[in-house]
C-alpha cells in the first residue's frame, strides 16, 4: 500500500506502509542480553548521578560497595529488542517516540542474562495526521524462564497514516493532581551527557552530531528522551523509596518536548497513596518535557 504525505518543508514523501494486519505480525527474533554491574553505573552515570560526591542517596547507584539498580535500567538492558522502524514500512526520519512504560515482575539482579522478543501490539491510524504504533518487549530470566520486565511503548509516525487500521486507542493520559506538587526534585545535566548516556545502547547521531541535530530542526544536540524518563524514576526512587528499586511496581509517562544537555531537570511529584504522579521540566526554560507521569508502588 502506497501513501503520499508531506514533510516538515513541504516535501513530498513517498512511503510504504505495512497494513493494519501485517503490522500485528511484526515481531522481532528472540535474543540473549547479559549485564553486570558495569553497565548498571555506566547506565546511572549516563542519568546524571554522582555529580555530588558527597551525596550517599544518588553515589549508591553509581558505587560498587552497596550498588544498587534503577528499575528503568530494563529500558537498556535489551536496547534494540524492538523490531526495527524499517520493518514496520515507517519512515525513520519522522519518528519520534511517544510514551514508555514498565512493569516489574522481578528485582532486576545485580548480575544476569535475559531473552528479549520486541513485538507491534496495536496501531492507531490518524490518516493525514500519521499514525501511532504500540510496542512491547517482555524480558525473560534465562536462568528459570520467568518475566522480568514488561516494556511498552509507542511512537508516533507524523507521515505515515493511511493504513487501514483504527482510528482510535490507546490508553488515556493519567491526570496530573489539581494541586501544588507534593515535591519538587533537581537534576542537574551536564553538557556532555547525551555522549555519556548514549554508551548504553542508544547511538543515535541525533543525540551526538550537530549537522544531524540541524536536519531535524534543533540549534544541538539534544538528550535521550529514556534518558528523562530514568531521571524521573531516580527521582520517585528518591522520594519515596530509599532508593530501594523493589518497591516500584510500574513507571509510565509521555514525552513531550527535548532537553538540551547541560540543562536541568525539575521533576514534581505527588504521591496518593500507592500512586506516584509526576512531571518533568527543564528547569531553565520551565518547559515540560515529560508529562502523564504514573508509578505504582508495591
Amino acid at each position: 500500500m502506497q501513501s503520499k504525505s508531506r514533510g516538515q518543508k513541504g516535501c513530498p514523501l513517498e512511503v510504504r506502509l505495512v497494513p493494519y494486519e501485517a503490522l500485528l505480525r511484526v515481531q522481532s527474533t528472540e535474543a540473549s542480553y547479559a549485564w553486570g554491574a558495569f553497565d548498571i553505573m555506566l547506565y546511572a552515570l549516563g542519568l546524571g548521578l554522582g555529580q555530588t560526591p558527597l551525596d550517599r542517596e544518588r553515589l549508591r547507584f553509581v558505587y560498587e560497595e552497596g550498588l544498587r539498580v534503577l528499575p528503568s535500567f530494563a529500558t537498556v538492558i535489551a536496547w534494540g529488542a524492538l523490531p526495527p522502524i524499517a520493518q514496520m514500512g515507517l519512515d525513520y526520519t519522522q519518528v519520534v517516540q511517544g510514551d514508555q512504560g514498565i512493569m516489574l515482575h522481578r528485582k532486576l539482579p545485580l548480575q544476569g542474562r535475559a531473552s528479549a522478543v520486541g513485538r507491534v501490539t496495536g496501531a492507531v491510524d490518524k490518516g493525514a495526521k500519521g499514525a501511532i504504533v504500540f510496542r512491547e518487549t517482555v524480558l525473560r530470566d534465562e536462568a528459570d524462564g520467568a518475566a522480568l520486565a514488561t516494556l511498552t511503548s509507542s511512537i508516533f509516525a507524523r507521515v505515515d497514516g493511511g493504513f487501514g487500521g483504527p482510528s482510535t486507542g490507546g490508553d488515556a493520559p493519567h491526570p496530573r493532581p489539581d494541586r501544588a506538587p507534593d515535591i519538587t526534585l533537581h537534576f542537574p545535566t551536564r553538557p556532555e551527557q547525551a555522549l555519556l548516556y548514549r554508551l548504553s545502547g542508544d547511538r543515535n547521531p541525533l543525540h551526538a552530531d550537530p549537522a544531524v541535530a540541524a536536519r531535524a530542526g534543533f540549534p544541538r544536540p539534544i538528550l535521550h528522551g529514556l534518558c528523562s524518563y530514568g531521571i524521573t524514576c531516580a527521582a520517585v526512587l528518591e522520594a519515596y523509596l530509599d532508593g530501594d528499586g523493589d518497591g516500584l511496581a510500574e513507571h509510565h509517562a509521555r514525552f513531550s518536548a527535548p532537553v538540551f544537555p547541560g540543562e536541568t531537570i525539575a521533576v514534581d511529584l505527588w504521591r496518593d497513596d500507592k500512586i506516584v504522579s509526576f512531571e518533568a521540566r527543564a528547569a531553565e526554560r520551565d518547559v515540560t518535557i515529560l508529562r502523564n507521569g504514573r508509578a505504582v508502588l508495591r
